[in-house]
């Protein structure tokens, strides 16, 4: 019987809990434990079994840690701990930000011969491979994601991080053809300016290419639904033959769904050379725990 995969979660905010809910239920891991800035504080108390430390050191061996942290912790968490030699995989969201991360990351997983995957969520992350597999059944033509309606985490979390904040909420509306309204709830602390938060958030990377609308809300928990969704279509040629068109859709819980891409990629790290990778440049087949010929009877 093959040893399990030793594995620490890094973060605990949402996407940290559903990532110990689908550890939980994965029979190759073995939690070795939390990773937590506040570590020395009272506990949820689904933590009450498991050892929780504020630096990975205090955990011993750890084959992976799942990165749990907003995308723009991802890098200055990563580096350390691919140093160390512990392989890490992230649910970085940023779009435009993938390829630099990368290349970053590339360069620390194989100066310290493990493994990082990165943007390991739905999108980007599943539906990248979606996209791929499009691409290759229609080599031309124009693919449109349209997402939501639905909470986006890395958008919320951007908000959460502005000054004036206490508590957010950020939606994603499709406009179609790939482009999206964003409508924000913000929950401000005491003396807070809604103009200036306003501003910030317009302004920020995260929607300064969108439509948004920023609305203040007296408790952003009245408005809270963490479902989510894409819409992908690609209307192509394959070959010489025009007229290709296929269709993807999904309705979701975001967090739950990210925090089982991270498990799957998790497990897949272990199996990939030195380097880091995104789901497009990894074997679907790593993503899955079985027997490879069974699998191989059972999706061929």
């Amino acid at each position: 019987m093959n040893e399990k995969i030793r594995v620490a979660v890094v973060g605990y905010g949402n996407i940290g809990r559903y990532t110990l809910q689908a550890l939980q239920v994965a029979p190759d891991f073995e939690i070795v434990g939390i990773v937590r800035r506040c570590a020395s504080g009272e506990q949820p108390v689904e933590l009450a079994n498991y050892k929780v430390v504020d630096d990975i050191d205090k955990l011993g061996k750890v084959d992976v840690a799942i990165l749990a942290t907003p995308s723009r912790k991802v890098e200055e968490t990563a580096v350390p701990i691919l140093r160390k030699g512990i392989a890490t995989v992230d649910s970085f969201d940023i779009h435009t930000g993938i390829v630099d991360l990368r290349r970053v990351l590339n360069k620390e997983a194989q100066a310290a011969g493990t493994v990082s995957i990165i943007s390991a969520g739905w999108d980007p992350g599943t539906d990248s491979v979606v996209r791929t597999l499009l691409l290759a059944m229609a080599p031309k033509g124009l693919t449109y994601t349209n997402f939501g309606p639905g909470m986006s985490m890395g958008h919320t979390v951007a908000v959460k991080a502005i000054d004036g904040v206490k508590a957010a909420l950020s939606v994603t509306i499709p406009v179609g053809t790939g482009l999206h309204r964003r409508m924000v709830y913000v929950e401000l602390k005491d003396g807070a300016d809604f103009a200036k938060v306003e501003n910030a958030i317009k302004t920020d990377p995260y929607f300064v290419h969108d439509e948004t609308h920023v609305q203040q809300v007296p408790c952003v928990d009245d408005v809270i639904d963490m479902g989510h969704g894409v819409n992908l279509t690609r209307k192509g040629v394959s070959g010489t033959t025009q007229n290709q068109l296929f269709e993807f859709n999904m309705r979701i819980n975001n967090p739950a769904l990210t925090a089982q891409v991270l498990v799957s990629a998790a497990r897949a790290a272990v199996l990939q050379k030195p380097g880091c990778y995104t789901l497009p440049e990894i074997p679907l087949i790593d993503l899955l725990y079985g027997e490879r010929e069974d699998l191989i009877r059972q999706l061929v």
